[in-house]
């Protein structure tokens, strides 16, 4: 699904460089390669704050934190992400609210928000799944409409471009109140180990995040609150500092190998290629297919695929809703329709920046004979 190796080969005299000059200095924790990549991220994404932290799901926590949310507050949120999404607004005791999602672009419904919207409700949180961006205009019209806070999760869309109806653009996470992301190695933006940062405009919340990132801390041994210890280490930082410099270039890359998909597929009956939408660029974190026959035919193509040795991935064979952990959230299968269908049916090819020609006409190949076999 994922190669890295490519990748580091690529850059390796960059990287080893870079890792060098941090085993040299001695400053492996808060030093000038985190500094540095910082503000490289901050220019990257035209935001003034950027705060690192140990992984995109720390982000996430951390930023409702810094919003001051309460327990018994409740987060409207998709259901149909990864679980750490909906895994922090459990852990602060925080209630979500599942909202379904559209069925071409897989992210949040914003003509389904304001139905979800009750006095305890405090906060949205748009996710940009797949590298797709949210349609962040009118989730940002409710949101300000009933003084809402919005978290944006923009774990697998850095780097992507969200357009609004005045012709200007800004980068995903950089829309909200706060964008939360992860540099795990899979993402377009990859550490070698778990990283993650959170963004924001606010000064004000950018220096409460830093704070709840540092033990609480903002002068070492005085807590003015209770934190957590969060922090991205120098060694990662300087690896994706040199990698930031090509995320352009591998975010192009993807789009290349997706066109090339999205020609072998688009008259191949009861396959649905990945829709770009109009208001945003789409980054393909991952290249994700729908089969519109149903959970039968999903998982035989993927047995298929299993057999023969060509990777493939279910990205969610259950919504959140569903799951065990959440069953004290009241939700029954039927009650987010879209959401149910659409985790039937998906199912994501591999993606990324170093997919060569022949690799892209192999997969394809092992789809196309995998539905001439299982359905003649």
């Amino acid at each position: 699904m994922v190669d890295t190796i490519t990748q580091y080969e690529h850059i390796q005299q960059e990287v080893d460089a870079a890792v060098m000059e941090v085993v040299r200095s001695g400053a492996y924790i808060n030093g000038p390669a985190v500094q540095s990549f910082k503000q490289k991220l901050a220019n990257y994404l035209d935001v003034p704050f950027v705060i690192p932290c140990a992984n995109g799901t720390d982000a996430l926590q951390i930023a409702f934190m810094a919003l001051g949310l309460k327990p018994g507050d409740e987060v409207i949120t998709p259901s149909f992400t990864f679980i750490a999404t909906v895994e922090v607004i459990a852990l602060l005791g925080l209630k979500p609210v599942f909202v379904d999602v559209k069925p071409d672009t897989f992210n949040l419904d914003p003509c389904k928000i304001e139905a979800a919207i009750t006095e305890k409700t405090k906060a949205i949180v748009p996710v940009h799944l797949y590298g797709q961006t949210a349609n962040m205009e009118p989730i940002m019209e409710v949101a300000r409409r009933h003084k809402l806070f919005v978290v944006e999760d923009t774990a697998q869309a850095i780097g992507a471009d969200y357009c609004f109806s005045d012709g200007t653009a800004q980068k995903a996470g950089t829309i909200g109140d706060i964008g939360c992301t992860s540099f795990y190695p899979s993402k377009n933006l990859g550490a070698f180990g778990d990283g993650g940062a959170i963004f924001t405009r606010n000064e004000e919340l950018a220096q409460r995040i830093q704070k709840i990132c540092n033990h609480g801390s903002d002068k070492r041994y005085y807590h003015e609150e209770v934190g957590v210890n969060s922090r991205l280490d120098s060694i990662q930082a300087a690896i994706l500092s040199v990698k930031l410099g090509y995320l352009d270039e591998y975010n192009a890359a993807r789009r290349r190998a997706a066109a090339h998909y999205n020609e072998a597929f688009a008259q191949v009956p009861g396959v649905v290629t990945p829709m770009q939408a109009s208001y945003g660029s789409h980054v393909f974190h991952q290249y994700t297919l729908r089969l519109v026959e149903g959970r039968e035919r999903r998982d035989a193509v993927k047995a298929f695929f299993d057999e023969h040795k060509v990777p493939a991935m279910v990205y969610y064979p259950v919504p959140c809703h569903l799951q065990s952990a959440f069953t004290s959230a009241g939700y029954r299968e039927g009650d987010l329709t879209v959401t149910e269908q659409l985790t039937a049916e998906v199912l994501s090819l591999p993606m990324h920046s170093e997919l060569s020609v022949d690799q892209l006409a192999y997969i394809e190949n092992h789809l196309l004979k995998a539905l001439t076999v299982l359905i003649p």
